[in-house]
């Protein structure tokens, strides 16, 4: 901590660290043997668009750079009903290495391109042969991961979380991966690709 930041009460915010998606391939080991979870094969950015040529000839190179692999997977664009833009990509459920990978070009190359200011959180969806189905999430300006369960199965317009399940995956995985410990910053993430 620096001497001013001492005298004015104030602290430094971690900030991300996109090489932690390069953590998730281990933890999705530690998830399908000590919770039967297993990884959907597809992953999210989540960004708030900004209008103008810039941000869409950054958006269209992201998809280019991870079309040029001869083996692509498939990369959609889509529009909650927050107005947030997910780019998902989708590929083979075995390559974990590969997806995040991919996740992690994206939000470099949108970083990179001065847009990181708009960068949200990164997510990668989990299921178990029960059909219970969880996102890992990565928040971007915080640098640290949580677990967002939607309840599957609601009447329309009903949205629950599985709050014991987020907790249960926190404790599997807080030995690998820096969690959010600030509950509140788990924020809900209804519209995202995968749940």
């Amino acid at each position: 901590m620096r001497l001013w930041d001492a005298v004015t009460g104030r602290h430094r915010i971690k900030g991300p660290n996109l090489d932690s998606l390069f953590l998730i391939p281990s933890a999705a080991i530690t998830l399908q043997t000590a919770a039967g979870f297993m990884p959907a094969g597809s992953g999210a950015v989540c960004y708030r668009a900004a209008t103008g040529a810039a941000f869409a000839q950054a958006q269209a190179e992201v998809v280019a750079l991870i079309d040029e692999d001869s083996e692509a997977p498939t990369v959609t664009t889509t529009t909650d009903s927050f107005g947030f833009t997910w780019l998902e990509v989708t590929g083979a459920a075995d390559d974990m290495a590969g997806l995040c990978t991919d996740l992690h070009a994206v939000n470099s190359t949108v970083e990179a391109q001065g847009f990181g200011g708009g960068l949200l959180c990164t997510l990668v969806p989990f299921r178990d042969a029960a059909g219970r189905t969880f996102g890992l999430v990565y928040l971007y300006k915080q640098g640290t991961f949580y677990a967002f369960a939607p309840v599957p199965g609601l009447s329309a317009g009903e949205q629950r979380r599985d709050n014991l399940l987020e907790i249960t995956v926190r404790d599997h995985l807080q030995a690998e991966l820096p969690f959010e410990k600030d509950l509140h910053r788990w924020l809900a993430v209804w519209d995202a690709p995968g749940l």
